[in-house]
């Protein structure tokens, strides 16, 4: 008696579409996937307005400069209208009490520059700056640039 043979049956097809298309599919996946991961990543800094937390964090969204400074507010205050008279603009109008301040300026071509401080703690201090309506980064960087030379 001879025994019967032994018979292996392979489900995969390495021979044609059926192996191509899946791959096809694990691709797809695979790109939505990363896809999905990189585009949560830009919603949520967009969702907190592209502001990183702690003293140095700086961003420009929507045409205002933001950044942290590890400061106190009145330093920061005093750095700033310092900055306002090194880049020779004409204060037009200063605001403060303990908690926050603001200082509007006019520039040679007479945009308005707006500079709002708030206190975030005893030595950090969060810096907005605008420059005319929509903004102009070049300038607010400049701005920001004088303001933490003069801390």
């Amino acid at each position: 008696m001879n025994p019967a043979p032994l018979t292996i049956s392979a489900q995969a097809d390495f021979t044609g579409k059926g192996l191509t298309a899946r791959r096809k599919l694990l691709l797809a996946s695979v790109t939505l996937c990363c896809g999905l991961v990189l585009l949560s990543g830009c919603a949520a800094a967009l969702l907190t307005g592209g502001a990183a937390a702690g003293a140095g964090a700086v961003a420009y969204v929507r045409g205002e400069l933001k950044s942290t400074e590890a400061a106190a507010l009145e330093k920061v205050w005093t750095a700033t209208l310092a900055a306002m008279s090194d880049l020779e603009f004409s204060v037009t109008k200063k605001e403060k009490d303990a908690l926050s301040a603001r200082a509007v300026a006019r520039g040679a071509n007479d945009k308005k520059i707006q500079v709002d401080l708030k206190r975030l703690s005893d030595r950090d201090t969060e810096v907005r700056i605008r420059v005319g309506i929509l903004g102009d980064e070049s300038i607010s960087r400049q701005v920001l640039d004088k303001i933490k030379k003069r801390l």
